[in-house]
């Protein structure tokens, strides 16, 4: 028997109820992707921190709630890609300064990136329901455990990318760290567990607030609700201000405003040379100094032994040796200059006495040392470098399909060995200190900043934030005030275009150049503090509070949030 046939009115109205479905699906997904991207206001420049932790407050209750650990693992994972792609829109901004690929192009990167990064929460997730459900332990402890882990393992999985850990909105504006100083104590990673710890603070009292529509109030019952929902705002709104003991070290750190569309134009590396130099001369002869320069000031080869035709390009011409006498007498006697610079790695083809018949097989992104006199006095090799920035991964795969770098040129720069120390003697008899170097980018790798057995007295971090777009550069200062709160070093930046900044050891911005402003700063270096916990053990610290929390939620007697 043949099943009956559906007439013309029947068929509309099935569609219409498919169409009804889809429409209620695809609305919850972007709700969902929409709550996660407001989670992300809460990062620079915008710091709306409550809108993060109301958040994540409805996450804990949606994943608490889910009828099974796969849906509530894809409700984190839609989360997660609202969240970072409104957290990472900087990235857009870098396509529109290059020429070989769409600028469109961008917002689908941003995109393409969410959707991977996504994976990270979703993983805390899944191993968090997971583990709550088999051994009934509490899920809010075990939650913010595994996203100590998720949060490490995103710092260096596929080289890693932990930009903006959740932890950043514990820090307080410029000149007050607030919170996040006990990351000197528990590290980054396990700083942004707090902030998970905090958010359920606020689900456990708006749940009690409700209960109370239900039942009789009274100061009893009233009070503690309250309690939670106050205490994670008092935390994040401590009072708690950066060092202001006083250096030894003078030190003149400028920004040059060299924009990005202008950078890298021949016409100009005179003109903004000349703006660096006028920016950086002592205020008076012979003053002992260090003088900081930005990523990228230095257009000039400053080695010598490279194929002629590289250095015709430059500023000099074919002479590095001029190039570095120049940058010595802008300085000044006694002052010792850092400048961004780019080395050459050589692949000799013939007799390697003859430099013309080398062949450049990648480059180096350096800090390049010089004296008065010209002289190299040392150097420190970018480690982690910027993919699609700095090299194309995967070139042979890629370049046929049209994807290139994002900044000019088809030259991969190559990895340095990692954090190391430069020791210019003690500052107290005449010497300039124990300097350590972080290039842009490499500043937001918690626990790989410093090279530990040789701590310095404080970071240099050159940065060229020019391509960053607006939310880029005050995401990138916040992400090195953490680093300085974690070793206890204070950290110098000297950026392009902005923000450059002195931060002290606690995490405080004591002086800062505004985006788009030619600046100097002329200070001492904020002092060094003792080695903090972090300091001396690294990320085994958030690992360990990870694990303390998953103890705590497996000893504590299971229940509900409210």
């Amino acid at each position: 028997m043949s099943a009956p046939k559906l007439t013309r009115a029947k068929k509309w109205r099935v569609v219409r109820k498919m169409a009804r479905g889809y429409a209620v699906g695809i609305g919850r997904v972007l709700g969902v992707a929409g709550i996660g991207g407001a989670a992300a206001t809460g990062f620079q420049p915008l710091m709306l921190w409550p809108l993060t932790l109301a958040a994540f407050a409805w996450l804990i209750d949606r994943i608490e709630r889910a009828p099974s650990t796969r849906r509530a693992t894809l409700i984190a994972w839609l989360f997660g890609v609202g969240h970072f792609t409104i957290g990472n829109t900087w990235i857009a901004t870098a396509f529109t300064y290059q020429a070989q690929m769409p600028a469109w192009l961008g917002y689908v990167a941003v995109v393409l990136l969410a959707l991977y990064l996504a994976i990270y929460p979703a993983l805390a997730t899944f191993a968090a329901r997971t583990v709550a459900k088999r051994t009934g332990a509490a899920l809010l402890p075990t939650f913010a455990a595994f996203w100590i882990v998720a949060e490490w393992l995103r710092g260096w999985v596929f080289t890693g990318f932990p930009w903006n850990p959740l932890g950043v909105v514990a820090l307080g504006p410029f000149d007050r760290p607030g919170l996040a100083q006990v990351a000197a104590f528990t590290g980054t990673y396990a700083l942004s567990g707090v902030v998970i710890l905090l958010a359920g603070q606020w689900l456990f009292g708006w749940r009690r607030l409700i209960n109370l529509r239900k039942t009789e109030r009274s100061p009893r019952t009233l009070v503690p609700a309250l309690v939670h929902a106050a205490v994670p705002v008092a935390l994040l709104l401590l009072p708690l201000h950066g060092d202001t003991s006083p250096g030894m070290l003078p030190f003149t750190l400028v920004q040059p405003d060299l924009r990005q569309d202008e950078i890298n134009d021949p016409t100009r590396f005179e003109a903004q040379f000349r703006n660096l130099a006028a920016l950086s001369l002592p205020r008076r002869p012979g003053q002992r100094r260090v003088v900081l320069w930005p990523e990228g000031a230095v257009p000039d080869f400053l080695r010598s032994g490279y194929p002629r035709y590289w250095y015709e390009s430059t500023t000099l011409g074919a002479d590095p040796v001029l190039a570095r006498t120049r940058l010595g007498w802008t300085v000044g006697q006694n002052s010792l200059l850092l400048t961004g610079t780019t080395d050459l790695e050589l692949r000799h083809t013939g007799p390697q006495a003859d430099p013309n018949n080398a062949t450049v097989a990648g480059a180096w992104n350096v800090v390049t040392v010089l004296e008065h006199t010209g002289a190299i006095r040392g150097s420190y090799a970018k480690a982690h470098l910027v993919p699609y920035g700095e090299y194309l991964p995967l070139r042979d795969w890629l370049e046929p399909l049209g994807l290139s770098r994002l900044v000019s040129g088809n030259l991969d720069f190559l990895s340095g060995p990692g954090p190391r120390t430069l020791d210019f003697g003690d500052p107290a008899h005449g010497g300039w200190g124990r300097i350590g170097m972080q290039i842009c980018y490499e500043i937001v790798f918690s626990g790989h900043v410093i090279d530990r057995a040789h701590r310095p007295d404080f970071l240099f971090n050159p940065s060229n934030d020019g391509w960053f777009g607006p939310s880029g550069p005050p995401q990138h200062l916040a992400q090195a005030r953490l680093r300085a709160i974690e070793e206890g070093v204070p950290i110098l930046r000297s950026t392009t275009t902005g923000i450059s900044a002195v931060i002290d050891a606690s995490g405080g911005v004591r002086a800062f150049a505004a985006p788009h402003r030619a600046q100097r700063i002329d200070a001492l270096v904020p002092p060094v503090h003792a080695a903090t916990l972090f300091a001396r053990f690294g990320n085994q610290v958030p690992l360990g509070w990870a694990v303390a929390l998953l103890a705590i939620a497996l000893v504590a007697t299971r229940r509900r949030l409210g």
